[in-house]
């Protein structure tokens, strides 16, 4: 797994805090500013909305006055009790009405601006129209049939109903009508009547086209039939389509909706004097349009706020990493052997108290690995004092065995010499002494110079040459020894005692023709071996096995044995032979014996492949 730097993980760190930060500022930012401006634009549009509902319902409540005045004038109900073919009557009451609308009208200059016309319709077809500023004509049938509309549509009880109609056809859709109904003379009658007001939209619209909606916004009235008084080409639409039935279930709630294709938020109030629903609508995206702002905003100040949150990061985490790194690459230059110290750079927080301690503990282990390595090289000196002391000590024992050569075999050939000096005068005597001088010469050299199997060969036939003449039989020695092997490594003074020990042993009724001896080697596995075998009596198994527990202890022969000269296997011969190869070459060498009784034995000399000696001649 791939480790992340110090400097990654503080800087990751870092971002991850400063993200979560901005990221958790700004969305709560926008979230609560979203809401408080929603919140500010409905409120907003409420307040625009009861306003114009407010002003409406006071210019309403002025022409209520109005028609108040006119079903409760004498002249009005006495209009509704005329014979319908009594035209003096109609004459006389109908000037009277007018005069009394002129002067109710023109009091009041409100009025006089937004009323279109007034007029007064019995149940008898008499009607009576104050035109106000209008100069047309109309058609008695064309009232009569809008008496029986208006009679539907007002109620019994003397309320008075605004509607959406005018009796003109070319008024219609631009003045909306308020009407009520009229009772005769007495009050406990009947409705004889409706006096009816017709109002300007275009003037009234005037204090409806206050409400400030934005570009996209705007404002419009539904009636409680589903019909839409204003604005114009609001009335274009059908009555109790999907907008005016939301408007209507809504009550004076607000709701979002989609209107062509555009979802909106829609303020609605109910007047309290009409049946009219003020309704204000603009677009959701416009009212957040400062939110959006906001957000963009915030999102600009949070990557500045970020890039410069980031560069400080930087900056700290380099800081921080810059020392450490320092200290990180003169522990590694430490580890190495040099011992790198760091510059102190006058911090005083805990960098710099740890670049202190690093420094101080450099200091301290240069120190102890001074006093180490001048302890180990004293322990070095004392140990080759002793290594020098012990090979002095192998080098005399070494000595003392190569000295430990039979005494007896010098004197009796000593004795055979003299023998033959006196009684004839012969080349035997030169050719033995020749032969006990190389001997000797070979045996008393004690320094351990590098022989070859060639030499020790050589040493063998001397010995054969004084033996032959000391017995006075011929006899020779089978060496089977290749001659790519002649040249290789052994030990001085380590073939000549094996045959010796064989004669001595092997032997001991003398020796006759069927006796053998044969010398052979090899090199197998990294080692070099000499095979010295006989066809003498062989061992008996206790004494082979005493000699190899004595070989494997490394012990010389006992002192006792050696005195009493006890013939049981040649015991000094053998562990002469075995403990000199070991001091020369190591503890893994030497010899090993395989014997049988009755039928000979063979003794390997194991030594190491082109082996050079560990001892030297000092």
């Amino acid at each position: 797994m791939k480790r992340k730097s110090l400097s990654r993980q503080i800087y990751a760190y870092f971002l991850i805090v400063i993200v979560l930060s901005l990221v958790s500022v700004g969305a709560v930012s926008y979230w609560q500013s979203s809401r408080a401006l929603d919140d500010q634009v409905k409120q907003y549009m409420e307040q625009m909305v009861d306003s114009a509902n407010y002003q409406t319902d006071s210019y309403l409540q002025a022409y209520e006055l109005l028609s108040n005045a006119f079903s409760s004038n004498s002249d009005v109900r006495a209009f509704m009790e005329i014979k319908p073919d009594d035209g003096y009557e109609y004459y006389v009451y109908s000037e009277k009405i007018k005069e009394f609308a002129r002067i109710s009208v023109t009091s009041v200059i409100t009025l006089y601006k937004q009323l279109n016309m007034s007029y007064v319709v019995g149940q008898h077809g008499r009607s009576v129209i104050y035109e106000n500023q209008n100069l047309l004509n109309f058609d008695p049938v064309l009232v009569r049939e809008k008496y029986d509309y208006l009679m539907k549509s007002t109620p019994g009880d003397g309320k008075i109903a605004l509607l959406n109609m005018s009796i003109r056809p070319v008024d219609e859709g631009s003045v909306v009508t308020m009407a009520r109904k009229v009772r005769g003379p007495s009050y406990g009658d009947a409705n004889r009547g409706v006096v009816a007001i017709e109002i300007k939209l275009d003037e009234l619209a005037k204090t409806w086209d206050r409400v400030s909606l934005g570009k996209e916004g705007f404002f419009f009235i539904v009636d409680d039939a589903g019909n839409y008084i204003y604005p114009r080409t609001m009335s274009e639409r059908k009555s109790q389509d999907e907008l005016a039935s939301q408007v209507l279930t809504s009550g004076n709630q607000t709701f979002l909706s989609k209107y062509n294709g555009e979802e909106r938020m829609f303020v609605s109030r109910k007047s309290g004097y009409s049946d009219w629903n003020l309704v204000a609508s603009m677009p959701v995206q416009e009212l957040r349009r400062p939110a959006n702002t906001i957000r963009t905003t915030t999102i600009i100040v949070g990557l500045v706020t970020l890039a410069a949150a980031l560069w400080l990061a930087s900056r700290f985490g380099r800081s921080i990493i810059r020392p450490i790194r320092d200290l990180k690459d003169s522990m590694r230059e430490t580890e190495k052997g040099n011992w790198q110290y760091i510059e102190d750079i006058g911090r005083t927080d805990e960098m710099g108290g740890l670049i202190h301690s690093y420094n101080l503990m450099v200091t301290r282990l240069s120190d102890m690995i001074e006093r180490v390595y001048e302890a180990e090289l004293e322990q070095q000196k004392n140990a080759l004092e002793l290594g020098e002391t012990k090979l002095e000590r192998q080098r005399a024992e070494f000595q003392s065995l190569q000295l430990q050569i039979n005494p007896h075999f010098l004197y009796n050939t000593l004795e055979t010499i003299n023998c033959y000096a006196i009684v004839q005068d012969s080349g035997e005597i030169t050719e033995m002494v020749e032969a006990m001088a190389f001997m000797l010469r070979y045996s008393v050299q004690t320094n351990i110079e590098e022989i070859t199997v060639a030499n020790e060969l050589n040493h063998v036939r001397n010995y054969m040459i004084i033996l032959q003449h000391r017995t006075e039989r011929e006899f020779e020695i089978d060496v089977a020894i290749p001659p790519s092997l002649l040249l290789e490594k052994m030990v001085r003074l380590t073939l000549q005692p094996l045959i010796e020990n064989i004669f001595q042993h092997a032997f001991p009724d003398g020796v006759e023709e069927r006796h053998t001896i044969r010398i052979d080697a090899r090199k197998e596995g990294g080692l070099f071996q000499v095979f010295i075998e006989d066809n003498g009596t062989g061992m008996m198994p206790e004494r082979l096995a005493e000699l190899r527990k004595k070989l494997k202890e490394n012990r010389l022969a006992e002192p006792e044995e050696a005195s009493t000269g006890t013939k049981r296997g040649g015991g000094i011969g053998l562990m002469n032979v075995h403990r000199r190869i070991q001091m020369v070459f190591g503890e893994a060498y030497g010899l090993s014996v395989d014997s049988e009784w009755g039928r000979g034995t063979c003794v390997t000399m194991t030594m190491p492949e082109t082996a050079r000696p560990r001892l030297r001649n000092s």
